[in-house]
């Protein structure tokens, strides 16, 4: 019987000069802010067409590694916290990452976020926390919306802590994270309520440099928002959904 072998796959070579390029980037030869040699002065070290060069380019920019300063000058730049958010969003969705490992994520990662907050907390940043807590009480008097608030506080307390791969890590589960949020929130009528309280006394510990105390409100916070999505009826196994898409919220 004959042998069968796969047909050798080539790889395109916008790919290979973008691979190039990103490795440069990785290692620090190209730093943000460098300017990219010129379109013509890539073709010439790659020994590629000039179309070849630009989809390399695009393939760039699309990752957020370049952004054009003008119509024929690229500079190296990096990607935003979102930005990075993004793209790992996508990922966890097409895994089909189910509620119930997003939440065990967010209940690992949050509550030594609140530690180090605690431990590194600056006027400004209690300023902020303070008004936000303002604005969420005034949001529940009017009956509005909490979303936006409570995203913006999570949001405060993880910058807090200082920890960049932390804030790195759970910008695309925290995207993930608020449509459920939301759902709950018009279910559960004491989630507000419950939420509030939670929230000052997270503020209250961090304000106080207690450490262990901002630590395990922030337990309580995210373990109270797992029974919230319970007392909705929400399924914990059902995968998650992006933001702009609506989640599944049926259980059997």
């Amino acid at each position: 019987m004959e042998a069968q072998f796969e047909k050798i796959r080539t790889i395109p070579a916008y790919r290979v000069l973008a691979e190039a390029m990103i490795e440069r980037i990785l290692d620090g030869r190209l730093r943000e802010g460098d300017p990219l040699p010129t379109e013509a002065r890539l073709c010439e070290m790659f020994g590629v067409n000039r179309s070849t060069v630009r989809e390399g380019i695009r393939v760039l920019e699309e990752a957020n590694l370049v952004r054009r300063e003008h119509a024929k000058k690229m500079v190296v730049t990096r990607p935003s916290d979102a930005e990075v958010g993004k793209q790992l969003e996508r990922a966890l969705v097409l895994h089909e990452i189910v509620f119930d490992e997003l939440w065990q994520a967010m209940s690992v990662l949050e509550p030594p976020m609140a530690r180090l907050a605690a431990a590194r907390a600056t006027p400004e940043a209690l300023e902020r926390l303070d008004d936000n807590l303002r604005r969420t009480e005034q949001a529940m008097k009017a009956g509005d919306s909490l979303v936006e608030l409570d995203i913006e506080f999570h949001g405060i307390v993880a910058s807090m802590s200082g920890n960049r791969a932390l804030v790195l890590a759970r910008e695309p589960l925290s995207r993930l994270f608020y449509p459920a949020f939301a759902a709950v929130m018009t279910r559960v009528p004491v989630a507000g309520k419950r939420l509030l309280e939670a929230h000052k006394a997270i503020v209250a510990a961090i304000r106080a440099g207690d450490e262990e105390g901002a630590q395990a409100w922030m337990e309580k916070h995210v373990q109270d928002f797992r029974r919230g999505y319970q007392s909705a009826k929400l399924d914990l196994q059902s995968p998650v959904a992006a933001p702009h898409a609506r989640p599944a919220t049926r259980v059997e």
